[in-house]
């Protein structure tokens, strides 16, 4: 380990968390209503940080440039075409959750459906992000933060037991981080790590250019545009990790579900002051969504031409930092990760307490009319995150035995939980009529039907188009019985004053320009582009 690399990575980190301290100080948490969305008061840069750094963790500094490294720019279509869905969320979705005093999405379930539909739901994110999300985090960071450090040797220890201490350390650092701050905290942090992500981005490509152009940046440009130029391309085939038209099918089911309905996004954008600042802060979201590319993807196309041969696709990443970047580059590179990867935890942990005290725990005390106050709730949240953290911490270093391509694992387990819910909620859009047992039949369908075709049956289908194949198929199913056993419509009151609900005025022309720009991407990294 290299001590200017770790006085510098230390120097970011405690930076980072004092003005984070000194920042949100005077934000005391009193109730749960600080501790789970801020007070809602947090403003549009505020929203747009917490949203992308609740996206953003080491699994996509890792797995973008293995993707990019092993095959090509494909994989970028889960990062860029969620524009797409991110514009269909802030002009559709948003408006209806807060005009309904929505605080978690199962709330929404309870409203259209019924209590038991919005208990299914919130047991299956909190099983998701224990067993799924969590743990995913945490082995991320830990895989590039052993690349980076080399803590296996610092230890002396096996592979397998460097990354067995990361998570330990990153488990307890982030659930602390996540059990005493609570949301605000974290979205002060989310600022400061989105200019150092960007200026990090800068660093990395300009020492990786100069590396593949021996000496000369301008050279390792023209190199890295005129040679192996098939891993710029992302335009999928048939064959690839993603095929194009899967972005037309799957991928724009789990975007809309991610982006729309998963709690971990939705509470940040719950969190604004109002649906201007909500609005205002998924446009900003949208573009660094929009610099995924160059950011994630462009340090595996530079690997391609640095390493000829890696046993260990997943170290492409933190190679290409230890390797090519100065010590103290490579300390600050390693901050932003560990801080992402830290933050993403925070915020999966603080949804998760979320989830369990609004929808399960509190409304246990109210059935059964014990009495509780906000002091209650809190410590009984901070207990329940103690215990998802623990989980998370105990099954992380088991994803070392998954797929050898991490990101395309990474989004056929994330699957699973996220089709099933989105389908229900997306026919609870749609109709009045669909009855709460059909909510619970398409939910039971839909998870069975995914988890048979990917691991029982060979279908030779990509997973992409099974998921669009089964959201059909279980809608049709849900009308179905809705045909039979319609629901007899229920009016419920409104709970939001309009002052909330004034939406942003220049929304229109500036998601257009997302939109714009998101097809031109596809365009530029195509054969009719730098691929050609």
């Amino acid at each position: 380990m290299n001590g200017i690399a770790l006085i510098s990575f230390l120097a970011v980190i405690i930076a980072i968390i004092a003005v984070s301290l000194l920042t949100s100080k005077k934000s005391k948490i009193k109730n749960v209503a600080g501790l789970f969305f801020a007070n809602r008061k947090l403003s549009f840069a505020a929203v747009g940080c917490a949203l992308f750094f609740t996206n953003v963790n080491a699994a996509e500094f890792l797995g973008g440039s293995e993707a990019a490294y092993i095959n090509n720019m494909t994989t970028m279509a889960w990062g860029v075409s969620s524009v797409f869905a991110m514009v269909i969320v802030s002009e559709f979705i948003m408006p209806v959750y807060l005009r309904g005093g929505i605080n978690t999405t199962p709330d929404f379930l309870r409203t259209r459906f019924d209590n038991g539909t919005k208990m299914l739901v919130s047991a299956i994110f909190l099983i998701g992000y224990m067993v799924n999300l969590l743990p995913i985090i945490l082995y991320t960071g830990a895989v590039a933060l052993n690349g980076m450090f080399r803590i296996s040797d610092v230890f002396h220890c096996t592979y397998f037991g460097g990354i067995v201490i990361m998570v330990l350390f990153m488990g307890i650092a982030g659930g602390t981080y996540s059990v005493l701050g609570g949301l605000k905290i974290i979205a002060v942090s989310d600022i400061l790590l989105g200019v150092c992500l960007f200026a990090g981005g800068i660093f990395l490509t300009y020492f990786g250019l100069r590396y593949i152009g021996n000496g000369d940046w301008s050279s390792g440009w023209h190199q890295l545009l005129t040679t192996h130029k098939e891993h710029l391309n992302a335009i999928g085939s048939a064959t690839d990790a993603v095929p194009f038209s899967g972005i037309f099918t799957g991928m724009l089911l789990v975007n809309l579900f991610y982006w729309g309905t998963e709690q971990v996004i939705v509470q940040q954008a719950l969190s604004a002051k109002n649906l201007e600042m909500s609005q205002k802060g998924i446009a900003l979201t949208c573009c660094g969504k929009l610099a995924g590319p160059f950011l994630f993807m462009l340090p595996g196309i530079i690997a391609v031409h640095a390493y000829e041969h890696m046993p260990q696709t997943i170290q492409v990443f933190p190679k290409l930092v230890r390797d090519l970047t100065p010590p103290a580059i490579c300390g600050f590179i390693a901050a932003i990760v560990f801080g992402a990867a830290i933050t993403s935890f925070s915020k999966a942990l603080n949804s998760s307490g979320t989830l369990f005290i609004l929808n399960i725990y509190k409304p246990y005390l109210i059935r059964h009319r014990k009495k509780f106050n906000d002091g209650t709730l809190l410590l009984a949240s901070r207990k329940f995150e103690t215990v998802a953290a623990l989980i998370a911490i105990l099954l992380a270093p088991m994803i070392i035995f998954a797929s050898s391509n991490f990101y395309t694992y990474m989004q056929k387990a994330n699957a699973t939980f996220s089709i099933p819910i989105f389908t229900v909620m997306f026919v609870g859009f749609l109709t009045k009529k669909v009855p709460p047992i059909a909510a619970k039949c398409g939910i039971v369908f839909c998870a069975t039907g995914y988890l048979l075709t990917q691991f029982v049956f060979q279908t030779g289908i990509n997973f992409l188009h099974i998921l669009a194949l089964l959201f059909i198929a279980t809608t049709a199913l849900m009308l179905i019985i809705g045909q039979f056993a319609p629901m007899k419509p229920v009016k419920r009151p409104v709970k939001v004053i309009n002052s909330y609900l004034t939406p942003w005025r220049r929304r229109h022309w500036v998601n257009a320009l997302l939109v714009a720009v998101m097809v031109a991407l596809f365009v530029l990294f195509s054969k009719a582009g730098l691929a050609g």
